[in-house]
């Protein structure tokens, strides 16, 4: 098997586990300690997406830097060098947000955030633990990258997978002999990452090369890296307010409660994010290495590929969902009255989230070419247009507007952002993509979902429920599969070569 598919498959694993816990577990969070806590939990994620304004594109600079060094043994000295300068620079701007939460803890707890069960005090320490907790957190992403960039891409997994079953099955140990309050929830989750944080750092200096010399900080390698890292850090901090101005928004417009539900409609409806990431993970570095080797046609087959297993995993999904969100809800929380306020939330969520997904593989092409002035200026326009648009949206429809908008504005950065992305790297691609990669997955999974939301009736016993939806599903994602003509062709490659396989193994 090939480092790529190798690094895909263990990608979706780990993340596929780690998704499905933080899914199954919400409804546990929510019985212990309430709605409004969890909207809490919903307000410590959004905060820490809003802190990736500081990371400045270190993440992926060691990322990208990992990946090109690794190519060049006689740079194995400034590798750990680099990895040092970096790591000391990740971990001044941790301890800086642990600081930064505390002294803002109360004012966050009288002015921003609206309780109503839970008092100013409890909500006081809670933020006091989610800035800890973010304190530990924030390194892992630094870590992440610079293993992602190595290839050590199992190894990433096992590790987050693991520490990812410890924290949510253990958080419900905890708040269930323990203590069901929020302070107990975030004292854990600090166990936790601080633990993870550390185990992280051990992997990747165990996998640098050894060079008999210790590493040292080094200013002068920061020359080296810095226009990408700058073009990353602005393209972040965009992205990060893109992607979290709606929950920011809202949890200073919405009660607590509100936006609680809120918060649970966002995670299911982009729970399939988390396939996105595998396959950008795996496919960054190997675009990266085929530019550096001048190999286009190997590169356009791997991009082309690329973008239709996106399509493939992305696009049933968010259909199904989006189709089905009142029935999921239902079967997963048990509560009608939370289905009934959060499923229109989650169809247009998921929308959303699938036209944002569609654009990552063409955004990885740009990126792997060093190139980032165009997307931050496209981000740039996009952050203006949504901020002012989910406000007058949610003042006129609540949190329903603001859902509707944000998929707006992500169908047209996903349309203007490959349009000019083709345009000056592969111009004779665009119209594949549009076809091919996405344009026929796209139509045969809104038709075999629509067909399924004909046919099925929400009012059915449950069990007989399950099996139709998961039968639509199989269908959904089958039909897509076959639709995008690279993943078809290696489909049926394998179902005509498995009998040879099986009899003659080879």
């Amino acid at each position: 098997m090939s480092p790529l598919k190798r690094n895909i498959i263990a990608n979706l694993i780990g993340n596929g586990w780690s998704a499905l816990l933080s899914i199954a577990t919400i409804p546990f969070y929510i019985h212990f300690m309430g709605i409004e806590s969890y909207g809490l939990i919903g307000f410590s994620i959004t905060l820490l997406a809003f802190f990736t304004i500081l990371d400045v594109g270190i993440a992926q600079t060691i990322s990208r830097e990992m990946a090109r060094l690794t190519a060049l043994s006689e740079k194995a000295q400034e590798m750990r060098n680099l990895v040092r300068t970096l790591e000391i620079l990740n971990w001044i701007i941790a301890i800086s947000i642990g600081i930064l939460m505390c002294c803002l803890a109360k004012s966050i707890a009288l002015y921003w955030i609206q309780p109503d069960k839970l008092d100013h005090q409890t909500v006081y320490y809670a933020v006091i633990l989610m800035g800890l907790s973010m304190m530990f957190q924030w390194p892992s992403s630094f870590y992440s990258g610079a293993l992602i960039g190595l290839q050590k891409q199992v190894l990433l997994n096992v590790i987050l997978a693991g520490m990812t079953t410890l924290r949510c099955v253990g958080a419900i140990l905890i708040l269930w002999t323990v203590s069901p309050t929020i302070k107990a929830f975030f004292i854990w989750q600090i166990v936790i990452y601080a633990f993870q944080t550390m185990i992280m750092a051990f992997a990747l200096w165990s996998n640098l090369p050894k060079t008999g010399k210790g590493a040292t900080f080094q200013v002068f390698l920061l020359s080296n890296v810095w226009r990408f890292a700058a073009g990353m850090g602005g393209i972040t901090i965009i992205s990060m307010i893109i992607s979290q101005a709606d929950k920011f928004i809202l949890s200073k417009l919405l009660t607590l409660e509100a936006f609680g539900y809120y918060s649970l409609a966002a995670v299911v409806a982009t729970s399939f994010s988390r396939l996105m990431g595998p396959l950008v993970t795996a496919l960054y570095p190997r675009l990266t290495q085929l530019i550096a080797m001048k190999d286009t046609k190997t590169l356009k087959q791997t991009y082309h590929g690329g973008c239709q297993l996106m399509s493939v995993l992305i696009i049933p999904v968010a259909f199904f969902l989006a189709f089905f969100a009142q029935e999921i809800i239902l079967l997963w929380t048990q509560d009608p009255a939370t289905a009934e306020k959060t499923h229109l939330l989650v169809t247009f969520l998921a929308i959303s989230t699938m036209f944002n997904g569609l654009s990552h593989i063409p955004l990885s092409l740009q990126y792997a070419h060093g190139r980032t002035r165009l997307i931050f200026y496209i981000s740039m326009g996009m952050m203006i247009i949504m901020i002012p648009g989910i406000f007058l949206m949610t003042h006129h429809f609540g949190a329903v507007g603001a859902t509707v908008i944000m998929m707006v504005i992500n169908l047209l950065f996903m349309v203007t952002i490959t349009q000019l992305i083709h345009r000056h790297l592969f111009p004779e691609e665009n119209r594949r993509w549009y076809i091919s990669d996405v344009g026929l997955p796209l139509i045969v999974a809104l038709i075999a979902v629509g067909i399924g939301r004909i046919l099925i009736h929400g009012s059915i016993p449950i069990v007989p429920l399950v099996l139709e939806l998961a039968a639509v599903a199989f269908v959904t994602l089958s039909v897509t599969a076959l639709a995008a003509p690279i993943i078809r062709d290696w489909l049926l490659n394998r179902i005509i070569y498995l009998p040879q396989k099986i009899f003659y193994g080879n």
